[in-house]
């Protein structure tokens, strides 16, 4: 299996070079590399959604690639779903691997089991979703990738569950965070970047989402992706994700969580207590960056040494945002092959 992916490696994505092959406790950084393909957007969807109960949820995915392949996990973030991967997904497996790309609770064809459980949007209870997703489909172990807030349980995944993960992708890099941390302040310019986290505070901002879904959802693609020309097709693709019974529940729960002013579920507290230490992940990652993400995100030198394993960062040139994946999924997808070339 080794030498098919090397093969298909070198076929659709070129073979990695310089600090991407470095070895344990190395650190590549500020790489940059420009996508030869950048995507405006796709008409391709998905088959047939597969669903599977797993844990707390009835848990809707996509799957691609062969079946006894090395499994790539790969995760959407807000308020984005699966299509993010759309283009990704065939790269990764003409590279002989089994993709898996759930949507998160919240969101598309994902419900929950029960209606007494809470509809909970803290980041420990999304990353044990994956990791229970995982034991029902029998994954003892995959690479895990993603961006916003896929990223960030892709994060607690490695630094909770490494002996789960080949290799680790993550799109802004270390986003562990904590109720702590969120109550810091930031520099006026820094609050300004979160003000959605502000208005979901409110009941207004609450009511305003559950109204204008659909509206909010694209002007966060335009601030996030400036220069990422997407299509109405492209964005109502993604968007009938977020019509999901649950979403904005979520939604608002993890915001307000991430102030403190909405409390999660006991049953993860020895889980956020972990990671409010911000602990550091040891399985190799490649962390990456779009050069005109107008999301928040941290400037990669403040993150760097929170991973002590084989480490590089990436700068993706070419006007590439916040949805790197979609807008830029050859980078992604290689990527994803050249972090598990060494796991």
């Amino acid at each position: 299996m080794k030498r098919i992916i090397d093969q298909h490696r070198r076929q659709f994505l070129g073979i990695a070079t310089g600090a991407a092959a470095a070895g344990i406790g190395m650190i590549a950084f500020a790489r940059a590399e420009t996508e030869p393909q950048r995507s405006q957007g796709s008409n391709a969807s998905f088959g047939a959604i597969k669903q599977i109960e797993a844990g707390v949820l009835n848990v809707g995915y996509a799957e691609a690639g062969p079946s006894n392949g090395p499994v790539a996990i790969l995760l959407h973030g807000w308020p984005y779903d699966i299509h993010a991967f759309v283009e990704v997904a065939p790269i990764l497996a003409q590279a002989g691997y089994r993709v898996i790309i759930p949507h998160l609770r919240g969101y598309g064809s994902t419900h929950f089991l029960s209606s007494e459980t809470p509809r909970n949007g803290e980041p420990a209870a999304m990353a044990s979703d994956i990791i229970a997703l995982m034991d029902k489909l029998e994954i003892k172990k995959a690479v895990v990738a993603g961006f916003d807030w896929g990223a960030r349980t892709a994060d607690i995944i490695a630094a909770l569950w490494p002996e789960r993960c080949r290799a680790l992708v993550s799109v802004s890099g270390y986003l562990i965070s904590s109720q702590a941390a969120g109550n810091m302040p930031l520099p006026p310019s820094a609050e300004l970047q979160w003000w959605y986290q502000f208005y979901f505070a409110t009941e207004r901002g609450r009511a305003g989402y559950e109204k204008y879904t659909h509206d909010f959802a694209k002007l966060i693609w335009k601030l996030a992706s400036p220069q990422w020309k997407f299509d109405d097709a492209t964005f109502n693709r993604s968007a009938a994700a977020l019509d999901n019974r649950d979403h904005v529940a979520i939604t608002i729960h993890n915001y307000r969580w991430r102030l403190g002013l909405a409390q999660g579920e006991a049953k993860y507290e020895h889980l956020e207590k972990k990671l409010a230490a911000a602990p550091q992940i040891e399985v190799p990652t490649i962390t990456m960056e779009g050069d005109a993400n107008g999301a928040p995100h941290p400037e990669p030198s403040a993150y760097a040494k929170k991973f002590s394993g084989r480490y590089e960062f990436r700068l993706i040139t070419g006007g590439v945002g916040h949805n790197l994946p979609q807008e830029a999924p050859q980078a992604f997808a290689k990527a994803v092959i050249d972090a598990d070339g060494g796991a």
